[in-house]
């Protein structure tokens, strides 16, 4: 699909952004994370620098997408471990027949 113009508003500011059409809901629904996230930090902390509450946005989505990953990459190493131990017993059953 082709591409469109939108805007998005982040912290009181526009940004005017060029998108493909299938991804256009999934930045809607980012831009307005960030948003409920910074409204959060408002209403929670003493902070009202725009720029102070972007910074501990960011920070919160890069922590959350670093233990997804990290989560990811354990089950992934479990899923490993099986198929390894799996294999190794249906090697050893092929094996002696």
């Amino acid at each position: 699909m082709g591409e469109i113009s939108i805007k998005i508003n982040i912290a009181d500011r526009v940004y005017p952004l060029k998108v493909n059409m299938e991804e256009e809901e999934i930045i809607r629904r980012a831009a307005k994370l960030i948003n409920d996230r910074i409204k959060d930090y408002q209403e929670n902390y003493a902070v009202r620098d725009k720029q102070d509450l972007l910074s501990m946005c960011v920070l919160h989505y890069a922590t959350s997408a670093l233990k997804a990953d990290k989560k990811v990459s354990v089950e992934d190493t479990e899923i490993a471990e099986k198929v390894y131990e799996i294999d190794y017993l249906l090697s050893n059953f092929f094996d002696r027949q």
